[in-house]
């Protein structure tokens, strides 16, 4: 069987695991989820098809999808993907330089960790062809154009509520000057009776001992009428 099919799908979903690591990234404090189950599929897809090609002692294939999965586990973390269950792909088994003094009985063969089935030309739900890659890129455009329109909305929200602030700002400072100008108004008529009462002040004092004379005339002259009376 030709490893060509088997290399260049996991090369598209290398690709395709890539982009939705950095959408992920992009967005990741609104969405820390996103995308994270079709990450981790891909992930084990890959790594499933890394121990097959070291397994079947392809190096020119294995080493470069072996870095590529690395650095795809380096982007979702160590966390994620312990959570995850995802373990790095184990190095070759080196090859002994001593003379085999036994061959190996075949069924001791190293195979594929339990939890992950070799990859195999067969299709699989988590493999995607190039049909499924663009349909995938169209859902990834699809949600980024949804949470473009979101981000639009709030700022068209914003704009609205800060033109509102505006209005109402302009409204409380056309206030704020009428009673400036009621206040200098009040002012100045404080200031005016305050110098009317100053005048009048001093004048009682200066006319003083005079009108208390002028009263006690008038007392005394009606205190006359009333006797003679």
């Amino acid at each position: 069987m030709s490893s060509t099919g088997p290399n260049t799908k996991l090369t598209a979903l290398t690709t395709s695991t890539l982009t939705l690591l950095l959408e992920r990234q992009r967005l990741q404090t609104t969405h820390p989820s996103l995308h994270l189950h079709q990450i981790v599929s891909n992930l084990r897809v890959i790594r499933a098809g890394v121990i097959d090609a070291q397994y079947q002692g392809n190096d020119a294939t294995s080493e470069p999808l072996r870095a590529q999965f690395e650095r795809l586990m380096g982007m979702l973390g160590e966390e994620e993907a312990r959570r995850a269950g995802l373990d790095s792909v184990p190095p070759p088994a080196p090859l002994s330089s001593s003379p085999p003094s036994t061959p190996s009985p075949p069924e001791r063969k190293i195979s594929p960790e339990p939890p992950f089935e070799p990859y195999t030309d067969d299709p699989d739900p988590s493999e995607l062809d190039d049909g499924g890659i663009l349909l995938q890129q169209r859902q990834m455009m699809e949600a980024q154009d949804a949470h473009l329109d979101q981000l639009s909305s709030s700022i068209g929200r914003q704009h609205h509520i800060s033109l509102q602030i505006n209005d109402e700002l302009e409204v409380q400072t056309g206030l704020l000057d009428v009673l400036d100008t009621e206040l200098d108004g009040t002012d100045a008529r404080m200031r005016s009776a305050r110098r009317r009462l100053e005048r009048f002040a001093r004048g009682a004092r200066e006319n003083g001992s005079t009108v208390t004379i002028v009263m006690l005339i008038i007392v005394l002259l009606i205190l006359i009428v009333i006797f003679k009376t």
